[in-house]
């Protein structure tokens, strides 16, 4: 059982580790946590230049051809580094169902440019409601002539503020089930859409949006009208898979930052990591973190395959975001006081897991859905 990468992974996360740690070190991502816009042009444009932004889009979108697995390969590298910006908004949650369920114009008109760096997309799910079900979509989508007309708020949303579209889930027709659900690509910056800033954990900026009388044609649809919920469904199998790639990356950088801390920091006479306590508490990250490797790349491979993922998923997505936690805590105890220091980088992870975690559904939201899977 081959479970390694194949030599164009292996090339993708040696180039992208080599690349971030010289473009994006420690200081520009507490940079970009002050910065407004969140991330760095100059080093979105780099990041287009090299390919990353249409790694997974077809080579006539001006694409590189590349698998979902090859996407998450990339992912963890940038999960590793804390990559700010609006990568996963708009590759992931934005892109990808732009290429899977788009029509051509809308194809068109989109994945080149966000290939090209020239075009930010960003999804846009989740209420007040605080649910990832179709139950907590709200936002009212009215067709009136040849435009729906968006009435609502969406909270929580990544990097809104520098979008150039929104790809928005609203309800176009009245209940609280899947029925009834439409994706539409909106225009950022179309009358009626007002921007909050919220502070958060991860520093993320996530923003509150809101939407009075906003027209959007209605050749804007993603999918089929009022069918769109298997498509949020997709998007939460990618995002969630995603996710725990990215979860990967972090949590094995926390390994790496505490095993070295723990050999080089010296107390009694001796490295700490010659007590057994520490070497327990690093046993403990290292099976955390490559459990999670193994669990959340047989879920990723199926994605990447076609095949049924989505028990898969949800179980990586359980475990992953319990364990990335679990990696920070300890490796918060073997660095002692100082780890929680801003000035540390454990602090910048450690925050980043708890966002993680939440994203797309906690564990306990998604051990539910095994369960039910399981049929109990």
């Amino acid at each position: 059982m081959d479970l390694g990468l194949s030599q164009e992974q292996q090339m993708i996360q040696t180039s992208a580790r080599d690349f971030l740690e010289k473009e994006c070190p420690k200081s520009l991502v507490r940079e970009m946590e002050e910065d407004a816009k969140g991330y760095s042009p100059e080093l979105w444009k780099k990041m287009a230049d090299l390919g990353w932004l249409g790694l997974v889009f077809p080579e006539k979108y001006g694409g590189s051809g590349f698998s979902f697995l090859d996407l998450a390969v990339l992912l963890e590298e940038q999960g590793r580094a804390l990559v700010p910006g609006p990568f996963f908004s708009s590759v992931v949650l934005a892109g990808l169902p732009i290429l899977e369920f788009g029509t051509e114009a809308q194809k068109k008109e989109h994945l080149g440019k966000i290939a090209a760096g020239n075009e930010i997309v960003v999804y846009a799910q989740t209420e007040p409601s605080a649910t990832w079900e179709a139950s907590g979509v709200e936002l009212k989508a009215e067709l009136k002539g040849a435009a729906y007309v968006l009435n609502g708020t969406k909270l929580f949303i990544p990097s809104a503020s520098v979008a150039d579209y929104l790809l928005v889930v609203a309800r176009s027709k009245a209940g609280t089930g899947k029925d009834g659900i439409t994706l539409l690509l909106v225009d950022a910056k179309s009358k009626g859409i007002s921007y909050t800033p919220l502070k958060t954990i991860a520093s993320d900026h996530q923003s509150e949006i809101t939407f009075k009388d906003v027209s959007v044609p209605a050749a804007h649809v993603l999918g089929t009208p009022n069918e769109g919920w298997k498509v949020v469904e997709k998007i939460a199998l990618w995002g969630a898979a995603g996710k725990c790639a990215e979860m990967v990356g972090g949590a094995q950088k926390v390994l790496d930052m505490t095993v070295e801390y723990a050999k080089q920091r010296v107390q009694f006479g001796r490295p700490i990591g010659s007590f057994q306590a520490i070497q327990h508490h690093c046993a403990n990250m290292v099976t955390d973190v490559d459990g999670s490797r193994y669990i959340a790349y047989e879920a990723i491979w199926r994605v990447s395959e076609g095949l049924e993922a989505a028990k898969e998923v949800s179980m990586a997505k359980a475990w992953v975001s319990d364990a990335y936690r679990r990696v920070c805590a300890l490796g918060h105890q073997v660095h002692g006081g100082i780890g929680f220091t801003k000035e540390h980088d454990m602090q910048l992870y450690f925050r980043r897991a708890k966002a993680a975690e939440l994203a797309f559904g906690d564990g306990d939201y998604h051990r539910e859905l095994v369960a039910q899977h399981l049929g109990v």
